[in-house]
């Protein structure tokens, strides 16, 4: 199967769509096979091997889900989270590389990724990283909405307000401020955050999720999220 430059979809066996995804990487065979395992999943999946491809399609299809690798040909990956971020408060996004280092890790969390998976990578692992990403817990409570001092969080309709302003908040950041929101301002312990927002419980995904708390921090400001050394996190409510 040959990878056009532009986007396209792609269904298999006639399933039902799950998802809307973008694809974003310059290398055929990565793409062929990250594509091919999100369809098996019964997603529509659309495909761009540059950055003006992909904020082009990332605006026209308003994808669920983007699975994006660093080493494009017109710029950097990072370039292209912060510009779909910036877009698309909503989108969870993916990282798709063969860099491993923690501080690029942390840049592409800080550049608005949700998550980080490096290459060479299982598929089985990919599938269920691209799930995660997108499950919304229908056993779990949602709250309605939220307020603290200058904080201002409405769940169902995905939006937050820090002293008036709207705040892009993420779709990874949303299911840790879900979960903190739930538990009424009792501690909420790291390995629980981690069960329940990645469904697993690493080095990488705790390092991110130390990430995240400082970004959601930066973006509500430092008093909504208290933490409690050697316990875990809680949020304050009025």
């Amino acid at each position: 199967m040959k990878i056009a430059e532009t986007a396209h979809a792609a269904t298999l066996d006639g399933e039902a769509s799950h998802m809307r995804v973008l694809v974003v990487d310059d290398h055929t065979d990565v793409l062929e096979l990250v594509e091919r395992a999100l369809v098996k999943d019964g997603n529509e999946v659309f495909v761009a091997t540059s950055i003006a491809t992909a904020l082009r399609e990332s605006k026209a299809r308003r994808p669920d889900v983007v699975v994006l690798d660093l080493g494009l040909p017109d710029g950097s990956g990072e370039t292209l989270c912060r510009a779909i971020r910036k877009q698309d408060a909503r989108v969870a996004i993916l990282i798709l590389t063969a860099e491993n280092r923690v501080a690029s890790r942390v840049r592409c969390l800080d550049a608005g990724a949700d998550d980080y998976l490096s290459k060479p990578f299982a598929v089985a692992e990919l599938r269920a990283r691209v799930r995660a990403l997108s499950r919304r817990a229908e056993t779990q409570e949602r709250p309605g909405s939220f307020e603290h001092g200058e904080v201002r969080l409405d769940f169902s309709a995905r939006r937050a307000f820090h002293a008036g302003k709207q705040a892009p908040i993420t779709a990874r950041e949303w299911a840790i401020l879900e979960v903190l929101a739930t538990s009424k301002s009792q501690v909420v312990s790291r390995a629980e955050l981690l069960e329940r927002v990645w469904h697993r419980n690493g080095e990488a995904e705790a390092a991110s999720l130390e990430v995240l708390i400082g970004r959601i921090r930066r973006k509500l400001g430092p008093t909504l999220l208290r933490t409690v050394r050697g316990e875990g996190y809680a949020l304050d409510h009025d």
